[in-house]
């Protein structure tokens, strides 16, 4: 008999219908007659509720079954005769596939802290919580791809291997197959990367955009969806040293028609996960309640997560400069009041998350869209305006996550790109294919970044992006 996954056997009337489901243990409950067992098996939230009845099968049959192990179940599906659950399987052929020894199996039917669990991120899959994550993970994966497709925008694959630095971050991972104990040197006593497998110094990628650009000067609209890496050393609820970006890049499109898609995308994602993952983001909204309850009033969120998402989905993104955005911060009382860890005294200063949250959440009260940063704290590759001292960049602001989104109008005049290049100290020669797009046939493009957990930390309402990753890579930590 071919397997019924648990969803659909829960969609199902009660009919005496017989299936077979396969899928591991959560909890057993035993009576003299009867035994009880909560079975998941990872295609949705519930759980179903197996009845052993005794009188058709060994009393030593469970003997071996404890939470963690793994079991299929042939049965008939009947209207359950308790509460919370419409059917469930009465047992008519029982096997045990594998064990899970109650006395070395981590995972007991019990609340665990976030920290324990990503010590064990082989077996956190099988909670509630981390099974609701990875579902919401992949709906959130498969409406990145549906919104551009749907918009007749193409996937680029861009390299994971890299030989220039998309940032000017200069904190990028090294690849290399030298021989670390005795790397080939040159007459001046420096490591010779000619001798290296790419014949260069090489690195993992901090962002697929440049060569985006590249495939949206032929294709117009394109999106890259893949692994980026960062090695800073900053062990923060907000950052990976592996993380995932989606970077739409779109020739003819203005500052104005960067910022209309970004809201549009967002709003569309947010939306997807509300039409589609509602039983998971309830009880992610649940588990979130709790822990709100124990907060201080004052720092208790005022919407839940249900709430903020909706809120998303229904408001008008706020757009302002950041002259504006400064003018309100100095004013504002954290500031005077000195409460901001980093004040904020004149223009030009860098925003910091709290800055952008207090925007968002205590000023707007809606997410906010800053334009027309200070050329001196963006990259090389954004639009000067006439005022030569702003470029055309933009970043989104959510509440609770601050910037979800930066991006701008790319610099198509080659002239301009190569003086910024050249203030900047960005090396030409390494950047020759990146210029030559401004050669021939340039236009106006634009183009953004979103940071993936970023986003899945607002739709989950968790706090720590370690928790939104299957398997979180940062300092001193590359475990599993």
């Amino acid at each position: 008999m071919k397997r019924t996954k648990i969803k659909d056997a829960l969609s199902m009337s009660g009919d005496n219908r017989k299936i077979l489901i396969m899928g591991w243990v959560r909890n057993k409950r035993a009576s003299k007659n009867l035994a009880f067992l909560a079975v998941n098996d990872g295609s949705c939230l519930h759980h179903l509720q197996v009845v052993i009845d005794f009188d058709h099968f060994d009393n030593h049959i469970l003997d071996d079954v404890h939470t963690g192990a793994s079991v299929a179940v042939e049965g008939k599906l009947s209207t359950s005769q308790g509460t919370g659950q419409n059917v469930e399987l009465q047992a008519e052929d029982f096997r045990l596939l594998g064990k899970a020894d109650p006395n070395e199996y981590p995972l007991q039917p019990k609340r665990h802290s976030l920290e324990f669990l990503r010590e064990i991120a082989h077996l956190r899959f099988r909670t509630n919580l981390f099974g609701a994550v990875t579902r919401v993970r992949h709906a959130m994966i498969f409406a990145v791809h549906k919104f551009f497709n749907d918009k007749g925008f193409y996937n680029i694959h861009s390299p994971i291997i890299t030989g220039s630095d998309a940032e000017g971050a200069g904190e990028m991972f090294q690849v290399t197959t030298l021989d670390l104990n005795k790397p080939p040197k040159t007459k001046d006593g420096v490591i010779d990367y000619s001798k290296d497998f790419f014949g260069k110094q090489t690195n993992l990628t901090v962002s697929g955009q440049l060569e985006a650009e590249l495939a949206a000067l032929a294709m117009s609209e394109v999106y890259t969806f893949g692994p980026t890496f960062r090695a800073e050393n900053s062990n923060t609820v907000r950052h990976l040293a592996e993380f995932w970006m989606i970077e739409p890049e779109m020739a003819f499109y203005d500052i104005n028609d960067n910022m209309d898609l970004a809201e549009e995308m967002l709003k569309y994602l947010v939306r997807y996960a509300l039409d589609n993952c509602i039983d998971d983001l309830k009880f992610l909204e649940q588990r979130r309640t709790n822990e709100e309850k124990q907060k201080p009033q004052n720092e208790r969120s005022a919407m839940s997560l249900l709430e903020r998402l909706e809120f998303v989905v229904a408001s008008d993104f706020k757009r302002i400069t950041y002259t504006e955005a400064i003018d309100i911060l100095i004013e504002s009382k954290p500031n005077k009041k000195k409460k901001f860890n980093y004040p904020v005294e004149s223009w030009g200063t860098d925003l910091q998350s709290e800055h952008e949250r207090f925007l968002v959440e205590k000023h707007f009260k809606t997410p906010v869209i800053i334009t027309d940063y200070p050329k001196d704290i963006k990259a090389f590759y954004m639009k000067m305006n006439e005022d030569n001292k702003t470029v055309r960049a933009m970043d989104v602001l959510f509440p609770q996550i601050g910037e979800i989104i930066g991006g701008s109008q790319r610099e198509e005049n080659y002239d301009m790109l190569t003086k910024r290049m050249k203030d900047m100290d960005v090396p030409e020669k390494e950047m020759w294919w990146f210029l030559e797009t401004r050669k021939f046939g340039t236009v106006p493009h634009s183009g953004y970044g979103l940071g993936f957990e970023r986003l899945l930390l607002f739709v989950t309402g968790l706090n720590n992006i370690r928790d939104v990753i299957p398997f979180p890579r940062t300092p001193k930590n590359a475990e599993f």
